[in-house]
């Protein structure tokens, strides 16, 4: 179910909707074409057992209007680490069920941590490991906690695991070595709260009063339908960021990718202080090339990690990441993407992802996926706004409709407090 807690004036966008014209991969009704695992394209009951399928957008395309504005774009967000049961139903049913083994990501071993100091406050920057065998021998999982204190450590993330020893796992925090066997969460769909490792760390290193924040966005045609609202919606948001924490150093940063065989892979801003050199850079992009389904995910997370200058101290590092398609389904790609993601949760680099209109089951659970394992939190486009191709209806439970800008500002405030 989904509550509207926005006012929207449509001026302008059924104008968007008389231009209409087809990009040059455009979304269309061919997804049985995907190499999908037997997945059908619908709606999640909610849960009050109501459909949720959607409305069909109205079908607007901004392709070649620059006469866009932001907050338009309406989007809804979930987070599946604050719902496990819900996410747990979602796994042990047919859902995503088979997905997991499709992608090789398993999230069925979850080692919950907060980390606090003397006084009770949460501490963020703490290296997390989680050990086994002999006094921590081996390293299954390696984080650092977020601005609550919070971490998550996986057992068999890329691996599907059932059986480990218990009695081995140790967990350390800034290389010390805690106390006691820290208790571990399988998917429990009638689980009433994740059961959470509490540590008090009498000494930790300080973080910086620094926030980095890189906008990643898939620039083929095929998102040719939104991009421009989308951009203009990034552009307000890096305007406004400065003001979000007064007190602290907020740099931005954007990278947009395309697809092997297109004019470009990636083309990026680096971080920067500057938040006018990030939205001049926003605004030049625009959405071509593409021509199949699946675009190059993988690359882009690959170049977010080795070409952004991310700065270790700061005391929270977001990358949102906006697209509407896959990644390719190849060995070598799937290898690439658990890679990112272990280095993102070793970074402490929070991905969010933003899912476009196109966006098929699939490529939901890949996105939830990357979200789940470095702490973030889902954040979907619905046909609310009529822009853009219809929005397939998200899996999840009640939610709130925003606008778009307004949400990710929000979430900049939650994540930076």
């Amino acid at each position: 179910m989904k509550l509207i807690s926005h006012s929207l004036s449509y001026a302008g966008i059924s104008l968007l909707a008389v231009l209409f014209a087809v990009s040059s991969c455009s979304k269309s009704d061919d997804y049985s074409d995907m190499h999908e695992p037997g997945y059908e394209y619908e709606g999640l009951a909610s849960a009050d057992g109501s459909s949720e399928n959607g409305s069909p957008g109205n079908g607007t395309d901004d392709t070649n209007h620059g006469n866009t504005q932001a907050g338009i774009v309406t989007a809804g967000e979930w987070k599946d680490l604050t719902h496990w049961d819900f996410w747990s139903k979602l796994m042990l049913g047919e859902t995503f069920s088979s997905m997991s083994g499709y992608w090789e990501f398993f999230t069925n071993n979850r080692v919950a941590v907060k980390v606090v100091d003397e006084q009770g406050s949460p501490l963020p920057g703490v290296k997390v490991k989680l050990l086994s065998g002999d006094r921590g021998a081996n390293t299954i999982w390696e984080t650092v906690t977020d601005n609550h204190g919070q971490a998550d450590c996986w057992i068999g993330l890329f691996q599907l695991t059932t059986k480990f020893a218990a009695d081995q796992l140790r967990v350390s925090l800034n290389d010390e070595m805690m106390d006691g066997h820290p208790v571990v969460c399988a998917w429990d769909s009638l689980l009433q709260s994740v059961p959470v490792n509490n540590y008090v760390l009498t000494t930790s290193k300080s973080v910086s009063a620094q926030a980095d924040i890189a906008f990643v966005v898939d620039a083929t045609g095929s998102m040719a339908d939104e991009i421009n609202f989308l951009k203009q919606d990034l552009v307000d948001i890096i305007n406004k960021v400065k003001s979000v924490r007064s007190g602290m150093n907020m740099r931005t940063a954007a990278l947009f990718y395309r697809d092997e065989g297109d004019e470009y892979l990636t083309r990026l801003n680096n971080f920067t202080n500057d938040v006018d050199k990030t939205a001049n850079f926003v605004e030049k992009q625009f959405a071509e090339g593409g021509g199949d389904y699946p675009e190059a995910v993988h690359t882009a997370l690959e170049r977010m990690l080795q070409d952004l200058s991310w700065d270790e101290k700061a005391r929270t590092r977001i990358a949102f990441l906006i697209l509407d398609a896959p990644a390719h389904y190849e060995d070598a790609v799937i290898r690439s993407l658990h890679h990112s993601i272990e280095n993102c949760a070793r970074q402490g680099i929070i991905i969010i992802p933003v899912a476009a209109s196109g966006v098929d089951k699939n490529t939901e659970f890949m996105l939830r996926f990357f979200a789940n394992a470095t702490g973030g939190t889902y954040v979907f486009l619905t046909d609310d706004s009529g822009v853009g191709f219809s929005h397939l209806a998200a899996s999840v439970g009640e939610y709130k409709v925003e606008l778009l800008n307004n949400l990710l500002i929000r979430l900049i405030e939650q994540y930076t407090e």
